[in-house]
């Protein structure tokens, strides 16, 4: 039986790219501080239709388009301190590795026709097969190269939407799975363009509203914990002016207010220390002084010097001393270390040389036991990565504690995506989250993504909030990695892991004696 014959463009070349261009800016605005989530559904639709029918190349510079007007928008955060090369860098790489992923969808728009050309493969496995691709770019994009950075992903626009409950089942990449499938199937019943087809759509349209209709799925409240937390919104950025010890002072002046007060733990942010309290004797002190005075654990965050190596690390201090730590898993490349120094230099010797340390990437499990309640950690974009989040629940944490810095953007929309990740964490895990940063945003989080509590950007302040404690896994938690391993590679790696992490969760292999 001879082929069928490669579809035709849709579109001329010209248009093509422009409706790319068009796609990708639309997508931004899905995306916080606007956060209009429907944005997301006609963005995703005209990034399809310029590749279909087109030839390699073609292919490349279609998806190159969208891709550069998309992370030039939405990554324009980091020229906020550092200038355009940092920014045209990134924006750069991320819209290439777009342009590659986009070949693989053309082919599959190329081919699927053409090897199965019944109408109910165009409406069902092609859909599907783009959906599946797509999410695979994402997680290549998010995983490689230097450990990735997995910033704009589909799903994640839909932190605020009707959709976001879907993410408590199947995660993050599973929710653009979704998406996309929705989009591209749309994209072939209108191509199919027949009342048949068009009646034929009725069960999956049925199929899509009681996707919405599903609930988020529940995990068990069960106690809370009292968290009191402090943005003291000091000097903490790369170029801020300050004093020794600003930072620090910050923090204490908006914890005044707190002391006294019942609590559980007492949260400070990433940055929150100017010095490292296990190697400075004053910074230790004022750390004592202040558990003292709530009369609770404090979770604070410093940079931390062991044999040569230096980490930004999450500590637990109580008696005297740290008892629990753990290293952030995911140093910032280009920002808090320089992977291949010696070749990247050149490029930018004067951004090169502002960092001076070299961050060494943690291996601890990121959770606390607090006294009996298990705590989830991440810190700053640690948040974005998966393997974070999922390891934190296989070792029981209860609620999620994030420590972040936004003092490098300020006056961005940074935070708020951030704070978007953060929310559809909670909803993913089905656990309360509180996010606290430097200078804000900082929130409380139920499980179902409300806001509990709250501060706003730029202003010192505290919370003292009681914070509901779930246990039990969702789906996505438990099904995340091999979700992830069959709709990509990405995930194959965390799949690896996750059975020896399971194994390895008892309380013992969290604590730390420090240094």
């Amino acid at each position: 039986m001879p082929l069928a014959a490669a579809p035709r463009p849709l579109l001329p070349l010209w248009a093509a790219a422009a409706t790319s261009i068009a796609g990708g800016l639309i997508l931004t605005l899905a995306f916080p501080a606007l956060g209009w989530w429907p944005m997301a559904f006609p963005a995703v639709v005209l990034a399809l239709l310029g590749l279909i029918g087109r030839g390699i190349w073609a292919s490349v510079l279609v998806g190159f388009a969208f891709g550069a007007s998309f992370f030039f928008v939405n990554l324009f955060f980091t020229a906020r301190y550092l200038g355009p090369v940092p920014w045209v860098a990134l924006s750069m790489l991320e819209a290439l590795l777009t342009a590659v992923g986009a070949i693989l969808l053309t082919l599959a728009y190329r081919w699927v026709p053409r090897v199965l050309p019944g109408l109910w493969w165009r409406l069902l496995l092609l859909p599907a097969l783009v959906a599946g691709l797509w999410t695979l770019r994402e997680q290549v994009v998010g995983s490689w190269p230097y450990g990735g950075f997995p910033w704009g992903r589909i799903g994640i626009t839909q932190a605020a939407g009707p959709l976001a409950h879907l993410a408590s089942w199947v995660g993050v990449s599973g929710l653009t799975f979704l998406m996309v499938f929705v989009c591209a199937a749309a994209i072939e019943y209108v191509r199919a363009g027949s009342f048949r087809v068009w009646v034929s759509a009725v069960p999956t349209v049925v199929a899509a509203l009681l996707l919405v209709a599903v609930p988020q799925f529940p995990t068990t409240q069960g106690g809370s914990i009292r968290v009191g937390s402090v943005q003291g919104n000091g000097p903490a950025g790369y170029f801020d002016e300050r004093t020794q010890n600003a930072v620090l002072e910050a923090q204490l002046a908006a914890t005044e207010p707190l002391f006294g007060e019942r609590m559980d733990v007492l949260l400070w942010p990433e940055g929150g220390v100017d010095s490292d309290p296990t190697d400075n004797d004053a910074t230790a002190a004022v750390l004592d002084v202040v558990a003292e005075r709530v009369d609770a654990p404090l979770l604070v965050a410093a940079v931390t010097a062991r044999a040569d190596e230096y980490f930004n690390s999450a500590l637990l201090w109580q008696d005297g001393g740290v008892s629990q730590s753990y290293d952030k898993r995911h140093p910032v490349p280009f920002g808090e270390y320089v992977p291949d120094r010696a070749f990247w230099e050149p490029f930018a010797p004067d951004l090169i040389g502002l960092i001076g340390r070299e961050y060494t990437p943690g291996t601890t499990v990121p959770y606390f036991d607090l006294d009996g309640v298990g705590v989830g950690l991440a810190i700053c974009f640690d948040v974005i990565y998966d393997d974070v989040i999922w390891d934190g629940a296989d070792a029981g944490a209860q609620v999620y504690m994030f420590q972040t810095n936004n003092a490098d953007f300020r006056g961005t929309d940074e935070n708020l995506q951030q704070l978007a990740f953060a929310r559809m964490r909670a909803i993913e895990t089905g656990r309360s989250v509180v996010n606290l940063s430097t200078v804000g945003t900082s929130q409380v989080i139920a499980a179902d993504g409300t806001t509990i509590d709250g501060l706003p950007a730029d202003v010192a302040g505290h919370m003292l909030t009681d914070v509901p404690l779930h246990t039990g896994l969702t789906p996505a938690v438990i099904a995340g990695p091999w979700i992830k391993a069959i709709l990509g590679w990405g995930g194959s790696s965390r799949a690896r892991r996750a059975g020896r992490h399971r194994g390895a969760a008892s309380p013992s292999a969290h604590e730390d004696a420090g240094p």
